[in-house]
């Protein structure tokens, strides 16, 4: 039975990497001593960091399937919001999300999330393991779940806490971080539906044309008919205030390859017409030069 650690270190320097903790050596809390762990509690610093805790799956859970990888980077990609600076915000692309310092190995792992005005690296130098809030101090702006038969109802709500058990995703979202807006994607039925916290509780937000203008972000998050990672379909992106396409990373690469092939012929034709000119003032005995 593992023994739970007295203290943590907020800011350890990054342990080789056969050194990392893991699920073996971690804190059972059934087992932790309430008194021990309140005295811990009592101060931040004492609390474990994303080092601490383990960023892999707990139990058998599964792993994402393709799309869920592609749908993800493809969110990720297209997230520039105007009003923030890229190392002004963190996204998040299925990682734990640990959120209650007394029950510390409790999370939630978000198929996609961003959080507005953290570092984009955890302590300004490593990218993270995990997103852990009593560390970060900032709960998310927006929440996306991609839904799947196994975790719809429970992405949408359905499903009731357990005597004994941790908080169902929907509380953990509405009720303990009160993250802004919360968004499911159904992929099998094309299915956009978002949510928008008033008055401390969920509720639907229309979409116009399978858009939503979020003002804070001055942004549009909406669906696309288009081919990404060579897959044609509908897939979820954000645009910009006015409906624009943000460009992906590979879009991004051809525009600008785009850009320097006209400018290319740009100057091509201008060298030409120049040619052309100095031809015709010469055949009018100017010194094209001497002009």
């Amino acid at each position: 039975m593992a023994k739970a650690p007295e203290t943590f270190n907020i800011n350890p320097p990054m342990p080789p990497k056969e050194n990392l903790p893991s699920l073996y050596n971690l804190p059972n809390e059934s087992v932790i001593n309430k008194n021990s762990l309140d005295e811990q509690l009592e101060s931040v610093e004492n609390l474990p960091t994303m080092y601490d805790l383990p960023s892999e799956y707990i139990g058998d859970e599964g792993v994402p399937d393709e799309f869920h990888v592609f749908q993800g980077q493809l969110l990720r990609e297209t997230f520039q919001p105007p009003k923030y600076f890229p190392d002004k915000y963190f996204v998040g692309v299925d990682i734990n999300f640990y959120y209650d310092k007394t029950h510390i190995l409790w999370y939630k792992r978000p198929d996609w999330f961003a959080a507005l005005e953290v570092p984009r690296l955890y302590n300004n130098k490593e990218l993270r393991y995990s997103y852990v809030l009593w560390q970060e101090k900032v709960s998310p702006f927006i929440v996306i779940e991609f839904l799947s038969e196994s975790t719809e109802n429970q992405d949408l709500g359905k499903t009731f806490r357990e005597s004994g058990e941790p908080p169902t995703k929907w509380q953990v979202y509405e009720e303990i971080l009160k993250i802004p807006f919360y968004i499911t994607f159904d992929r099998v039925t094309d299915e956009l539906i978002a949510f928008r916290l008033k008055d401390l509780k969920y509720e639907p937000f229309t979409a116009i044309d399978n858009r939503f203008y979020l003002e804070e972000l001055d942004l549009t998050l909406g669906l696309w008919q288009g081919k990404y990672e060579e897959i044609d379909r509908l897939w979820l992106r954000w645009y910009d205030k006015a409906g624009n396409l943000i460009p992906n990373n590979v879009e991004r690469i051809e525009l600008e390859r785009s850009k320097k092939d006209f400018e290319k012929e740009e100057k091509e034709k201008a060298l030409a017409r120049a040619a052309l000119l100095a031809q015709k003032l010469k055949d009018l005995g100017i010194d094209p030069n001497s002009i």
